[in-house]
């Protein structure tokens, strides 16, 4: 093994439903945002079940089994995205259930469909036994900041951000061409307008941010307006939801609310998102 790629290590943060039964493909095509019609075994796609209004309850990635699908989500709306299946299911004939058999392990198994430099990730049967040393969700956080991935809970909550805000669409997770999904409206006429105001950028910042877990999320500004808030970090690297179009006409640098500058590292699709926000201005 590469000495620079860690062992294999299970995620306390993730959990796992199944989604079987006759109906489950047509289900959940119709609910979310990532095209689930003709998975194959064995294969994974990023995806999310929204509100109405177009805001994110859960993101996740699906897997298709012999038996139907199993969702890979945030452990804290497990129980809320299980109930919110369970409202849609009506005549379906799909049985929903939470899986506290198995757990995501991850530097281990089959690629992550968000990102080929996110580590692998395997389901695999939970151990009876209490968490152990190979439970460690560090390294994993620290791996998909340094990819520039946001995930839930780190980096937003449930029904706070549209799609957008943390690349969702950028990342694979809205198929645009399958048809209707809920909060299908709202994405893509703002899809179509190219009018998204914030995204997830990396931010870098020598020395260090604050301490993840107790300093986080961090506002920083710039021509005394607020940019965005770090949401997460590893060291000196970390992901942050940006006004973009504050970002475009800032002239001072980013300061943290301790004086500190931080940077961003534009990806090569912020020069042109940017470029179609400063022309929705001038027709607006």
């Amino acid at each position: 093994m590469n000495a620079d790629i860690p062992s294999a290590r299970t995620i306390l943060h993730r959990a796992i439903l199944s989604v079987e039964g006759d109906d489950a493909e047509t289900f959940l095509q119709g609910l979310l945002t990532c095209g689930v019609l003709g998975l194959s075994q064995g294969e994974r796609r990023f995806g999310a079940l929204l509100t109405p209004q177009g805001k994110i309850i859960s993101e996740l990635l699906i897997e298709r089994t012999a038996e139907g699908f199993l969702l890979d989500c945030p452990a804290s709306v497990a129980p809320d995205l299980k109930r919110k299946l369970s409202m849609f299911r009506l005549r379906a004939k799909v049985a929903i259930a939470e899986r506290n058999d198995l757990e995501v392990a991850v530097f281990d198994g089959a690629p992550d469909p968000r990102s080929p430099a996110l580590p692998s990730r395997a389901y695999t049967q939970r151990s009876d036994a209490a968490p152990s040393a190979h439970a460690d969700d560090g390294p994993y956080h620290a791996a998909r900041i340094t990819a520039g991935v946001p995930e839930q809970d780190a980096d937003f909550a449930s029904g706070e951000v549209f799609p957008a805000d943390v690349n969702l669409d950028l990342l694979g997770g809205v198929d645009f061409r399958k048809g209707c999904f809920v909060g299908q409206e709202v994405v893509s006429r703002m899809h179509r307008r190219g009018t998204a105001r914030r995204r997830t950028l990396k931010v870098r910042l020598p020395g260090g941010f604050p301490n993840e877990r107790g300093a986080l999320p961090a506002a920083f500004s710039a021509d005394g307006l607020e940019i965005g808030q770090v949401t997460s970090a590893a060291g000196g690297l970390g992901l942050a939801r940006i006004r973009i179009d504050r970002l475009a006409n800032a002239t001072a640098p980013l300061v943290l609310q301790d004086g500190r500058e931080i940077t961003v590292d534009p990806p090569a699709w912020l020069e042109e998102e940017e470029r179609m926000l400063r022309k929705d201005a001038k027709t607006t």
